[in-house]
């Protein structure tokens, strides 16, 4: 399975995320998808689920995703929600918006997430509207491109909320790359 890469700078960067107590905060969850999956044994065939489960904390701008499987459409929920509780990260917000235009690769998806002004809503497609939901940002355009597989959706959804700064930090990173031209 590939893996998306972490939106560091540094290797210092990277060693500073620490990992979000999910004990601490109000998680509201949300299934993305339900994958039923036949597997063929010698008996005959053996059936199962995959849940696509995304959780988030809005107020404090807080979200995680993860795939859970099991025989039952319950118990993969279940386990998808204890899972993504372990792969929470912080996004990066200005008001109730996004700091600014980012897009996010995974696989053959892109998705494209652009600030919004007040009042707009979340205008996304199905996958992206469930992880900026629970991210808590509330005014963004989202367009997906490529893929429709719900799972490289939300991840390329995923690495571009990481590559949000907060808008001092990017304004300061334009500044230099034009200062370097």
């Amino acid at each position: 399975m590939r893996r998306a890469k972490a939106a560091c700078n540094s290797e210092e960067e990277c060693l500073n995320n620490k990992r979000i107590d999910p004990a601490t905060l109000q998680l509201k969850d949300q299934v993305v998808s339900i994958n039923r999956v036949t597997k063929v044994v010698k008996g005959g065939k053996n059936l199962s689920f995959s849940a696509l489960v995304v959780v988030g904390d809005p107020e404090q701008g807080i979200v995680g995703f993860a795939s859970g499987k099991a025989r039952e459409v319950p118990m993969a929920i279940r386990k998808g929600i204890e899972a993504a509780k372990k792969e929470l990260m912080k996004v990066a917000r200005h008001h109730s918006t996004i700091p600014h235009r980012v897009l996010g690769r995974f696989g053959a998806c892109k998705v494209l997430l652009k600030p919004a002004m007040e009042g707009t809503g979340v205008i996304a497609g199905g996958p992206v509207r469930a992880v900026l939901q629970a991210a808590g940002v509330q005014n963004v355009v989202a367009k997906s491109l490529g893929t429709t597989n719900p799972h490289n959706v939300v991840r390329a959804t995923m690495v571009a909320l990481s590559q949000l700064r907060e808008r001092h930090q990017a304004a300061s990173v334009s500044q230099t790359e034009e200062a370097q031209q």
